[in-house]
């Protein structure tokens, strides 16, 4: 039986993947800090994520360990924060590389986490993977862009000549689970919240949980792939347009608008960042589409009305 590793895999993500994978006949295997009983899915392994411990046996014959580790960056950056989030993600990377090059037959393919933040603030030129890389003030983003930007580094230090390495530039992912922004974006709209959030002219890259895990399925099952690959529908839009689509879906005749000054005073009392509302994310999967990748959800529209109403 094929077998898949996911290291830092109890959240929202690692959820969505195990059960695609479990029902497409994979064994399935999660690194976790607090490792839970078996599940109908996948079993759960202790790791800490900083140092090789009995888990590194897993990767053994693996088809495939994808790395989901990190601390959530929906959060105050503190200097005690802004540690955590930095170790968290270059420490499980680290680890992983080591248990890797132990391995008399190691993984086929090791996908690492990154974020499709890395791309510069933009609102007029999209972004496929040659697309222009730095932080820019007015998106208050420095700090997430030195963490990918060290985070992707550590990744590609690592040598593993038997296992094909991917960077995942992951987008926003839609999805009913707890750490999924749609729950969040529905609520608003229901609670006559639903407007535009600062300018609204800021776009908003997204992709539907199912086509990211058949995209994370194409990757595996894809010799050719290396190098970082933008998990992104081929459609991002504006947060104008975003709020305007779930209003009309969820039947919500008013969507009271969030002003840029509302937003740092939200963030400030809800902890966390403006910067995950005000930054311009306009981010395509230039390779997905060149290798043939089909999606199934290519419009927020189509994405939003299966999310509603199932």
């Amino acid at each position: 039986m094929k077998r898949v590793i996911l290291a830092g895999g109890s959240g929202f993500i690692g959820g969505i993947l195990a059960k695609y994978f479990h029902k497409a006949g994979y064994e399935i295997v999660i690194l976790s800090r607090a490792p839970r009983g078996p599940s109908l899915d996948a079993r759960t392994e202790y790791w800490d994520g900083r140092t090789v411990g009995a888990w590194a046996a897993e990767l053994e014959g693996a088809d495939a360990v994808i790395n989901l580790a990190g601390r959530s960056v929906d959060c105050r950056y503190t200097l005690r924060n802004r540690k955590l989030i930095l170790d968290s993600r270059l420490d499980s990377t680290r680890v992983l590389g080591e248990a890797i090059k132990r391995c008399g037959v190691p993984p086929r393919v090791w996908l690492n986490s990154s974020t499709a933040t890395i791309y510069k603030h933009s609102l007029d030129q999209p972004m496929d993977e040659t697309g222009e890389i730095g932080s820019t003030p007015e998106a208050q983003d420095a700090f997430s862009i030195e963490v990918a930007r060290r985070w992707e580094r550590a990744f590609e230090q690592v040598v593993t000549p038997q296992t094909r390495k991917i960077a995942l530039r992951s987008a926003m992912v839609l999805g009913h689970g707890r750490n999924s922004v749609f729950p969040v974006l529905r609520r608003l709209v229901r609670f006559g919240l639903g407007g535009n959030m600062a300018s609204g002219k800021q776009f908003v890259s997204w992709i539907h949980q199912t086509d990211f895990c058949r995209a994370v399925e194409w990757l595996l099952e894809k010799e050719d792939f290396n190098g970082p690959v933008n998990l992104a529908a081929p459609n991002p839009v504006t947060n104008q347009e975003m709020m305007r689509i779930l209003r009309e879906i969820c039947r919500a005749p008013v969507g009271l608008p969030s002003k840029h000054w509302m937003i740092e005073i939200g963030a400030f009392f809800l902890r966390t960042e403006p910067e995950l509302i005000i930054k311009s994310r306009r981010v395509i999967p230039g390779r997905l589409l060149k290798s043939g990748f089909q999606f199934e959800f290519r419009t927020l529209r189509e994405a939003f009305e299966d999310l509603v109403h199932n």
